[in-house]
């Protein structure tokens, strides 16, 4: 494998080879957050807090990460989750992490501002999600929905806690432009070129996708959203009990409880501490996914026990790709997988339904 040949045991030992792969500036684009970093940190220290009760006694020979979404099923209760650019950390970017996430057996997502098309994901199989962003053409947005029915998604994931992008100051500090070659491959009309251009202040990504969405997404459009199309409807970006309960009356499939790992609200409640409130308000009358900070199996895990169906991995994803491309995926990947069953036995689970019997407190 790359990475210079060193061992990736953990995702700690990945992310520090991609950090030291990447430039400077492009690490801190993955890795960065909003504001002050505040709820970037507290989603970590908030999952730390979570402290799991194992059961003893139970038959766990034949342990399993097996589970089905949407009527598909997966080798585990994981999903990649869209990020932007993926070429800006390989030549290759989501194609790569998307060959690798069908050989791991879990879904891929790929983004409204994916670097590669969404037709060039769908032709390698396996199940493909795909994020969107509300932009400020109506009928553009629904040109994506259908453009994501027609390749062959498996489900639609609006992305709905991002009426622009958060200050992200390691951005604005780097006046963070996307490099000649790296582009959103999926808006095929118009011009991505205020990205490419250096600016005077602040961070030219950041103003390329304030000029495309739109904040004036609400309740209403949603609904028009799920009039329109066939596929699971996921909202992504649930933090508070009643949206998410709003959510499940207006007929959307599942929600996923996320501050956007930490880039958009600084200040934000940790994803984590909003899961439970969020499972109990929607009472089994949607699925409901998590997202944020999310560095080991025994994280997925946690999650479950407070009531998710599955989670979704972000920067580690990346920081895979970043390393050793499509192998670097697969390794992260696989590494989650082996550290959930390793939590799962230890934990009394022969399954992923058996998790949500675990017993949790908050150290």
């Amino acid at each position: 494998m790359s990475g210079a040949g060193r061992e990736m045991l953990c995702l700690d030992d990945v992310e520090r080879i991609a950090r030291e792969s990447l430039p400077a500036d492009v690490w801190d684009f993955v890795s960065g957050g909003s504001g002050a970093e505040a709820t970037l940190s507290a989603n970590r220290a908030a999952l730390r807090r979570i402290e799991l009760i194992p059961r003893v006694l139970r038959d766990v020979e034949h342990c399993t990460t097996e589970t089905t979404l949407f009527g598909d099923s997966l080798a585990m209760p994981v999903a990649t989750a869209a990020f932007a650019y993926q070429r800006l950390v390989h030549p290759e970017g989501e194609v790569a992490a998307a060959r690798a996430a069908k050989a791991a057996g879990v879904p891929f997502t790929v983004g409204t501002l994916s670097s590669c098309p969404v037709e060039a994901i769908t032709e390698i199989g396996g199940t493909v999600w795909f994020q969107l962003y509300w932009l400020r053409d109506r009928e553009k947005t629904f040109e994506l929905v259908r453009r994501a029915e027609d390749a062959g998604c498996r489900a639609l994931m609006l992305t709905v806690d991002v009426p622009w992008m958060g200050r992200r100051l390691r951005d604005v500090r780097n006046r963070f432009v996307l490099p000649a070659g790296v582009e959103a491959a999926n808006l095929t009309w118009g011009s991505s070129s205020e990205a490419h251009r250096s600016p005077a202040s602040g961070s030219a990504v950041a103003s390329h996708t304030q000029a495309a969405l739109a904040p004036s997404l609400t309740w209403t459009d949603v609904e028009e959203l799920r009039s329109r199309t066939t596929l699971p409807l996921i909202l992504k970006g649930v933090l508070a009990a009643e949206d998410a309960r709003r959510a499940a009356d207006m007929g959307v499939d599942a929600v996923v409880v996320s501050n956007h790992g930490g880039r958009q609200l600084d200040g934000a409640v940790a994803s984590i501490d909003a899961l439970a409130p969020v499972v109990a308000a929607v009472d089994g009358d949607c699925r409901v996914l998590f997202d944020s900070g999310v560095r080991h199996g025994t994280d997925v895990l946690k999650a479950l026990a407070l009531g998710a169906d599955g989670v979704l991995l972000g920067r580690p994803v990346l920081w895979g790709l970043a390393a050793a491309g499509e192998q670097g995926v697969r390794r992260v990947l696989e590494l989650v997988a082996e550290e959930l069953l390793d939590a799962l036995g230890l934990a009394g689970c022969g399954s992923v339904a058996e998790a949500r019997a675990i017993n949790t407190v908050t150290g």
